[in-house]
């Protein structure tokens, strides 16, 4: 582990025999920089900006870096609060706010504190082998019930030869892009992986990356909980994976957002495993698919990413 600079920003460094994590505790404690070291080969979408520049509060996301692993808490959408009516902003708070940190022995120790809402959220990083751990807890200070949700939005480098790899019982998703080309207007469903695109009228493979000259964007829900916390990405040109592993039952929902030419020109794919749908978290707390944590109490839960193949 070492402190050095990134892009311009102080930066704390993870490495072992398998990857390099490069952390970025003022920008958010995004995760700027994933290294998978048996092909030395970058798995995060990288900006072309030489050096970046630290968002203010309550920034527009789109205005800012689009690359590496941004944590989104405590809604995706800038929306309402459904409680207190406060404006929750653009990919939630916390992004766009500088973390304390602490170094012990070979973990991280990061946190924040809203000065909006009664929340502090904290993040422990360390390796284990071939995986970057993560280890969350939110502490409600509050007496009153907080809802939230919470994604990492992690931008994967991929191209055409990526192909997404799920549990075989998600089969069903629904659409929640306005300018989708594919898959029609928000609430829409569509069989997966295989459906029929509404503009081609040809069958479409959702599992894989269209090319970015389809300057496109489609992002999609699963309709049914997970009941296995596991997703994950395989390119079939070289057979290296990355996989996320997380507790299902803390986190029950997965969405995907591929921005396949249409979003600065940008190609990428998350997979956004969530606690809860869809990106606002009004809307969450108002069909019941939210986390909530107690009053004066806690909400812990993890998250792996793991390289493999051969």
């Amino acid at each position: 582990m070492k402190e050095s600079m990134y892009k311009g920003i102080k930066s704390i460094v993870l490495e072992n025999e398998w990857i390099i994590a490069t952390f970025l505790p003022d920008y958010g404690s995004k995760l700027a920089s994933f290294i998978d070291k048996v092909t030395n080969e970058e798995r995060l979408f990288q900006s072309a900006e030489e050096s970046l520049t630290i968002p203010p509060y309550g920034a527009d996301f789109s205005k800012f870096d689009s690359s590496g692993f941004d944590e989104v808490f405590p809604s995706i959408d800038q929306c309402l609060y459904p409680v207190s009516g406060e404006v929750v902003p653009d990919h939630g708070e916390v992004w766009a706010m500088p973390w304390n940190y602490e170094i012990e022995d070979q973990s991280i120790m990061f946190s924040v504190e809203s000065q909006v809402f009664p929340y502090t959220l904290e993040k422990k990083a360390y390796l284990d082998g071939n995986r970057l751990c993560l280890e969350y807890k939110v502490i409600n200070r509050s007496k009153n019930e907080f809802y939230f949700i919470w994604t990492p939005h992690a931008l994967l480098r991929c191209n055409e030869a990526t192909k997404i790899v799920l549990p075989s019982a998600l089969n069903e998703v629904m659409s929640v892009e306005h300018g989708t080309e594919h898959l029609g207007e928000w609430g829409t469903r569509h069989s997966y992986p295989v459906t029929q695109s509404l503009k081609t009228g040809q069958l479409l493979d959702l599992s894989k990356m269209e090319p970015v000259t389809a300057n496109n964007c489609e992002k999609f829900y699963f309709t049914n909980k997970l009941q296995e916390g596991k997703c994950g990405i395989i390119q079939e040109d070289t057979n290296r994976t990355l996989t996320y592993y997380y507790p299902a039952d803390k986190i029950p929902y997965l969405g995907i957002w591929k921005t396949q030419g249409g979003y600065r020109g940008d190609y990428n794919l998350a997979l956004e495993p969530c606690t809860g749908v869809y990106d606002s978290v009004y809307v969450a707390k108002s069909i019941r698919k939210v986390s909530t944590v107690e009053g004066n109490g806690t909400f812990n839960w993890w998250f792996h990413i793991e390289v493999g193949g051969k």
